[in-house]
């Protein structure tokens, strides 16, 4: 995720990263291209991305890619 989101910013792009605060506490947070906004869950993170964007993609993964692609599409 984080050489798309800084392909996508160098390229132009607005970048916007949500990060359950459990995660952030971690390796992962300060790896962001330019503004991280946290929340407390995983299920608010969809939410937050279902608020702040116009369209989702899914880049090959797991089963969680999978089931958050699901409730991205069964919820919009």
């Amino acid at each position: 995720m984080g050489c798309v989101s800084t392909t996508a910013y160098v390229g132009g792009s607005q970048v916007l990263s949500i990060i359950p605060t459990a995660l952030a506490e971690g390796n992962f947070a300060g790896k962001t291209v330019r503004e991280e906004l946290r929340v407390l869950s995983m299920q608010d993170r969809i939410w937050k991305m279902l608020d702040n964007s116009d369209a989702s993609i899914a880049l090959p993964g797991g089963i969680g890619t999978l089931e958050k692609k699901i409730q991205i599409a069964t919820w919009a």
